[in-house]
């Protein structure tokens, strides 16, 4: 099936702009993992139409539950990538699926990795995209920073380069899906804690806690989840810093591709987030609309 509209993210832009293309009939699948910031904020006072405080954890449910009545299509799995020829084709874990409009609803990306000389050495010998830098690593010992599904999505994306893979966890438990975990034989599995990484003009080395070091032609970094930066790289969706660049109609400078929350760098509050995702299903409805005229 192909959808009219895919949603990646099930917080408050990503429900908003469902329950509006719902309502206008656009087949819309919301995709996300239930590990929003907004599950943890315990009492909300300031959000519209509450007299008395609510938490983030009943306003959620809420917003899944209105969009769900209207006719909406919600499931839970992690994207790690998107691509777009005719149409967008968003691949996640469990599956893959297709549409004509994508908006990505991802929030700001919170994980970082403080490891000593990571910054020093991004752009001479450590990445953030396969898909951009892998071609430069063909036959090269490389290694994969991160422990869940999405980095050994990235780890696959490199056998079509190179072989001798390395999956970094970093002291961090291997969190993988059931249908990913097959994968896992392709690659070496390092679980130690990184210290530092050291080389001349580019990465060369990387020292662990322990003492022990590791000879490395390149790093990927793809660590806890794919996020809006991470797509971004591998679109070239403009960005400022971390935050994709919208127009006042939410629109990317990819045409059918749409951002809307915190991941667009806005003041950080669901009244923003929810106003943002009913602008770009404005704008998402009259695209899709347009896109079966002239089809």
């Amino acid at each position: 099936m192909i959808y009219d509209v895919i949603v990646i993210g099930k917080g408050p832009a990503g429900i908003s702009c469902a329950i509006y293309t719902t309502r206008a009939n656009l087949r819309t699948l919301v995709i996300g993992k239930s590990d929003s910031m907004l599950l943890k904020a315990d009492k909300i006072e300031n959000y519209y139409g509450f007299a008395e405080p609510v938490s983030g954890k009943e306003l959620m449910e809420t917003g899944v539950a209105q969009a769900l009545r209207l006719g909406a299509e919600i499931i839970e799995d992690e994207v790690v990538d998107i691509e777009k020829t005719e149409i967008f084709k968003v691949t996640g874990v469990n599956g893959e699926y297709e549409a004509t409009t994508v908006l990505i609803a991802t929030g700001a990306p919170v994980v970082t990795v403080p490891i000593k000389n990571l910054k020093r050495f991004e752009g001479n010998g450590i990445s953030y995209c396969t898909t951009c830098d892998g071609f430069f690593f063909r036959n090269k010992k490389v290694g994969v920073l991160g422990y869940t599904d999405y980095a050994v999505h990235e780890a696959k994306e490199l056998t079509a380069f190179t072989q001798d893979i390395t999956l970094y966890t970093n002291n961090m438990p291997l969190m993988v899906s059931e249908s990913l975990k097959t994968s896992l034989d392709k690659f070496r599995i390092n679980t130690l804690k990184i210290k530092e990484f050291q080389g001349n003009e580019r990465i060369e080395e990387i020292i662990f806690e322990d003492g022990s070091r590791e000879k490395t032609d390149g790093l990927f970094i793809a660590y806890g989840s794919a996020s809006s930066s991470s797509f971004a790289l591998k679109m070239g969706i403009a960005m400022e810093g971390k935050n994709i660049i919208v127009n006042d109609k939410m629109e990317t400078n990819i045409p059918g591709l749409f951002a809307a929350g915190d991941c667009t760098g806005v003041f950080k509050q669901i009244a923003v987030a929810v106003g943002q995702g009913a602008i770009a299903s404005r704008q998402i409805i009259d695209y899709v609309r347009e896109t079966k005229k002239d089809g």
